[in-house]
């Protein structure tokens, strides 16, 4: 009999976290986990479904403003923001409770509180000790608000969900898929949006084209775009916000939303005093099993710092189980993970990017195309689609694609998983396309620039 109260004690209850606590107790292990704020971690909360909900909401006023070339006459319309936030709220206290539900049905024992390890296998919770034979620490991550003058004054992704009203005038300050999701939202739902950037290009972590491409597209629906800016400054009078630029300018807002960075939550979790080794942002350093430098502690999610994506999170999660308690047959690969953006419009990439794939092949081929899509022939919108493929011009295979347009992530879902099969660009051009779509583009390239 074991001698320890656990076979597995989790710390978080985010995404990865109670996929690895719940497949852990269905391999028979004996499961606790520890939550101290609530059960869905950052996704559930306050970041994919909130986002996309809101993003949602956003949306609307483009599709109305566009019913009206396709001959429905609109009357005048008023968008209720707390209605909004209280239906949201609804929706997420119900997952809340789906997740509780999973892991009570699982078995897996739940304790509402901070959790805090005192030795490889010793945690401590609501000041009891409590043994495990392994540890699981998935406390994810947390935006944080840049080292500026006046910060106090902003506010973080994680505010924004509980505005208690729409800004009339906004700031977001960053150019990631936060920032560029959250100025869109505030922009459809009718705030004036500033986008702010210190780099030359929005999104510099995606395939040049997105972000350059992008930043046209939202200037069309009324964001002013600035990159290459820096910041003096914030300051606040009353309900007055200032943004002092180094250049001089001064930009008037009441509301600036900061998206410049997050940090893994580590702190308070006594993990130097253990000889857990963590990078100087705080993020925990695993290995490829996602086991730390303490054997008995494992890490997943957001709070080791290498894809911060939900599905990763529940893959790592899902290895993690497999390894301890199973056969651990399960594996991950971080090549050719596709995301999306949802911005407006959207954005969907999977694979390697240009710059990534001249560096690591050398030559290559790249198909692009840049069109109005069918809809907005009628519609009157200014709105256009970019559509990218990057081949090896030696092996014809696919290395990347890449794509703003409507429903991005919707489209490429399925070209992620002609990547993961090495799909090549003749299979592309040998498929039939459907017609009339966006996504027809992909199979109807032939010429490359």
């Amino acid at each position: 009999m074991s001698t320890y109260d656990y076979d597995l004690f989790t710390i978080g209850g985010g995404s990865g976290g109670v996929r690895a606590s719940r497949f852990a107790a269905g391999y028979g292990a004996r499961v606790a986990l520890a939550e101290k704020q609530y059960l869905g971690g950052t996704c559930v909360n306050v970041g994919c479904i909130p986002k996309k909900l809101m993003s949602y909401a956003a949306h609307f006023r483009d599709d109305m403003e566009d019913a009206k070339g396709f001959g429905w006459q609109i009357g005048q319309t008023h968008h209720d923001w707390a209605a909004l936030i209280a239906n949201k709220n609804q929706e997420i206290e119900r997952l809340n409770g789906i997740y509780r539900n999973l892991l009570n049905g699982s078995g897996v024992e739940i304790f509402e509180a901070h959790a805090s390890i005192e030795d490889a296998h010793t945690v401590i919770v609501n000041g009891k000790r409590i043994t495990s034979r392994y540890i699981l620490i998935a406390t994810g991550g947390h935006p944080t608000l840049p080292e500026l003058p006046g910060k106090q004054h902003g506010i973080t992704s994680n505010d924004f969900f509980y505005l208690p009203s729409l800004p009339p005038r906004a700031i977001v300050v960053g150019g990631g898929y936060i920032a560029v999701e959250m100025a869109a939202i505030l922009n459809g739902l009718g705030s004036q949006v500033t986008l702010v950037h210190r780099g030359p290009q929005l999104l510099r972590t995606m395939d040049a084209d997105l972000g350059r491409f992008l930043a046209v597209e939202m200037e069309k629906k009324g964001i002013k775009v600035r990159c290459n800016t820096l910041i003096e400054a914030l300051t606040a009078d009353g309900h007055n916000k200032q943004l002092r630029l180094k250049n001089g300018d001064e930009i008037d807002a009441d509301c600036v939303l900061f998206a410049t960075g997050r940090h893994a939550n580590t702190e308070k979790l006594g993990l130097e005093s253990v000889g857990v080794k963590m990078k100087e942002d705080g993020a925990i350093v695993v290995d490829q099993h996602f086991c730390t430098d303490v054997p008995s502690i494992y890490a997943v999610g957001d709070v080791i710092d290498r894809m911060a994506l939900t599905p990763v999170a529940l893959a790592e999660g899902m290895v993690v189980a497999s390894a301890l308690f199973q056969d651990g047959g399960r594996k991950i690969s971080y090549e050719n993970i596709p995301t999306a953006v949802f911005s407006h419009p959207n954005v969907g990439t999977v694979g390697l990017t240009e710059a990534e794939a001249r560096a690591k092949f050398g030559e290559i081929k790249i198909f692009k195309s840049e069109f109005k899509p069918l809809k907005h022939t009628l519609s009157g919108s200014g709105e256009c689609a970019l559509m990218k493929i990057v081949v090896d011009a030696k092996s014809d295979k696919v290395l990347g694609v890449h794509m703003v347009g409507a429903d991005a992530g919707e489209i490429m879902q399925g070209f992620a998983v002609a990547l993961q099969c090495g799909v090549t660009k003749a299979q592309f051009d040998a498929t039939i396309g459907i017609h009339p779509t966006i996504a027809e583009e992909f199979v109807t390239m032939r010429t490359p620039v």
